[in-house]
């Protein structure tokens, strides 16, 4: 990874910012070498997540295509590949931080 932050700056969709009614999910980072995240329970059923893990996949997949130049279809099968070895191997630890905590 390089230095410059400025290239990790993610923008809000035009689409997003004049909806009034657009809520935000997640957010997500890589910090100290693990993923962290924010999460907002916002569906009635969980199941929804998957839905919109699977579609994520799909343009994750799209920006590697476009922004590096990688075969789409090959890139997707290698995010289910590693979402798949995940999903089977030892397991993650939740751990939530307080707001101290994520403060010092």
């Amino acid at each position: 990874m390089s230095n410059d932050r400025s290239e990790f700056q993610l923008t809000v969709p035009d689409s997003v910012a004049s909806d009034p009614e657009a809520i935000e999910l997640m957010r997500l980072w890589f910090s100290r070498g693990e993923p962290v995240m924010s999460i907002m329970p916002a569906f009635e059923k969980p199941g929804t997540y998957g839905e919109l893990l699977a579609i994520a996949a799909r343009n994750i997949a799209y920006v590697y295509h476009v922004q590096k130049g990688l075969d789409e279809e090959a890139t997707y099968r290698l995010i289910l590949s590693g979402l798949k070895q995940s999903l089977e191997g030892p397991g993650y630890r939740t751990v939530a931080e307080t707001q101290a905590e994520s403060a010092a």
